[in-house]
């Protein structure tokens, strides 16, 4: 398949289809967008540039307008997991498209392979469940603002701002990586809203927020070697039970944390109760500040706000942090177009369930746009869209396997940062190479690579 750009059909003029249209909009691709708001179309259209159709997604009528005989794919983002499975449904059987569909509910996401598999889908992604994932991982470090795993989990990218007092200040990543020799790799540093891929002689600050990517099973060791302090949350108070909270409160109680759910509507309430017999739901209002602390905010070690309005999330993550200022606060916040601004509040860490969404899907998208045939595993935007972490599978042929890494001839700004090769995780030197099988972590300030090969100047 050439480079060109896909026609890709969008049902849903939601967050996430909106942040799909954007990114898949300004990768090249060319997008039809369904949905029965007129006026939602009408902005999308005239902000960027794209098709669309208004009516029901489901239709096959509407489907034929919008395209699907010649479409690549379709992506079924609306907020019904049964109008997005019958859409998809249709693509496949009217047309043969390659089709994706959002899926949240907890039933459905118990089959999730098995309406893939049975479906014919390429892909069934399930936002509260991936954000759950995310946000379950920074709980092992609780002092990184986020943990975003690789190579299978092997591997992790932890991001993490250098306070007033860190034991790294001053130093130079060549020294700081001859104290940990082949056990981690700082490869992005934002320094007073700039970004570096920084090399050996880059001397961090305070005020740095620094990316690296290390062993998942080394990784509280590495924050011990020089001279940080960090341990598992044993304890976590959710604010919201929706599915977010109900997904993230099943993983934390598998790991052994204490678990305390504070939701608003009482039905709710008693439907987690039925099926979350380990963990403690109060029935209230979280705005209540009383009710905050009679149930512990002061003593907690983590507090997560996953309301479904934003400025209630960042409020209560506020308040959590006046109150109990060691405590990890995480904060949902779905409206980024005030990001910059978010820094100054210092509210922890923000995650944001449609860009987890986004994504897995642009992941896809890129995949099935390059001529190699390469596998993106895994992507992740960081620093606000201006770093992409990358995770290729290599294909067998590819022109940079086989050459020690020292001899390639790599883009600027551009890192090998981790290999996987059968399990085993390696963090790269020039000596090593690059095999067919491998899985391969880049980090860059080259946005929207597709394949591997892409990383030579």
């Amino acid at each position: 398949m050439d480079k060109k750009g896909l026609h890709i059909i969008i049902v849903g003029c939601g967050k996430v289809g909106r942040s799909l249209t954007a990114q898949l909009r300004k990768e090249g691709h060319d997008i039809t967008l369904i949905d029965r708001d007129e006026s939602k179309l009408s902005e999308m259209e005239n902000t960027y540039d794209i098709m669309s159709v208004n009516g029901n997604g489901a239709s096959y009528s509407v489907q034929q307008d919008a395209g699907v005989n010649n479409a690549d794919l379709l992506i079924a983002v609306t907020g019904s997991d049964e109008l997005n499975l019958l859409c998809c449904t249709v693509a496949k059987r009217a047309a043969n498209c390659a089709a994706i569909a959002r899926v949240r509910d907890p039933d459905y996401s118990v089959d999730a392979e098995y309406l893939r598999e049975k479906l014919g889908l390429a892909l069934i992604v399930n936002p509260e469940l991936e954000t759950a994932r995310e946000i379950s991982y920074t709980l092992t470090l609780p002092i990184a603002l986020d943990v975003n795993p690789f190579a299978g989990g092997l591997a992790e990218l932890v991001r993490v701002k250098i306070e007033e007092g860190n034991p790294l200040i001053g130093k130079k990543l060549l020294d700081f990586g001859k104290r940990i020799a082949g056990a981690v790799l700082i490869c992005a540093v934002e320094r007073e809203g700039a970004v570096y891929i920084p090399s050996g002689s880059f001397e961090l600050k305070k005020g740095d927020i620094v990316s690296f990517v290390t062993e998942r099973k080394i990784a509280q060791r590495v924050f011990q070697a020089v001279g940080i302090k960090t341990g598992q949350v044993k304890s976590a108070m959710i604010i919201g039970g929706g599915m977010g909270g109900y997904y993230l409160a099943r993983r934390l109680i598998a790991r052994g944390v204490e678990v305390k759910i504070i939701e608003k509507k009482r039905s709710r309430c008693e439907e987690l109760a039925e099926v979350l017999h380990d963990a403690i739901i109060i029935n209230g209002d979280a705005l209540s500040t009383d009710l905050l602390r009679e149930e512990g905010i002061e003593y907690v070690e983590s507090v997560i706000s996953l309301t479904g309005i934003d400025e209630q999330n960042i409020f209560l993550s506020l308040y959590a942090r006046m109150q109990n200022p060691t405590a990890k606060t995480l904060t949902r916040i779905s409206r980024m177009q005030f990001r910059e601004v978010l820094p100054s509040l210092e509210l922890g860490s923000v995650i944001d369930p449609k860009t987890v969404t986004t994504e897995e899907i642009v992941a896809y998208v890129r995949a099935k746009n390059n001529s190699r045939g390469e596998n993106i595993v895994t992507l992740y935007h960081l620093y606000d869209e201006r770093v992409e972490a990358v995770e290729f599978r290599v294909g067998a042929g590819s022109p940079v396997a086989g050459i020690p890494l020292m001899n390639l001839q790599m883009k600027d700004n551009l890192l090998i940062a981790c290999i996987n090769r059968n399990g085993h995780v390696i963090i790269p030197t020039g000596m090593d190479q690059i095999l067919a099988g491998d899985t391969v972590m880049v980090v860059t300030t080259h946005l929207g690579m597709k394949e591997l090969s892409e990383i030579s100047a």
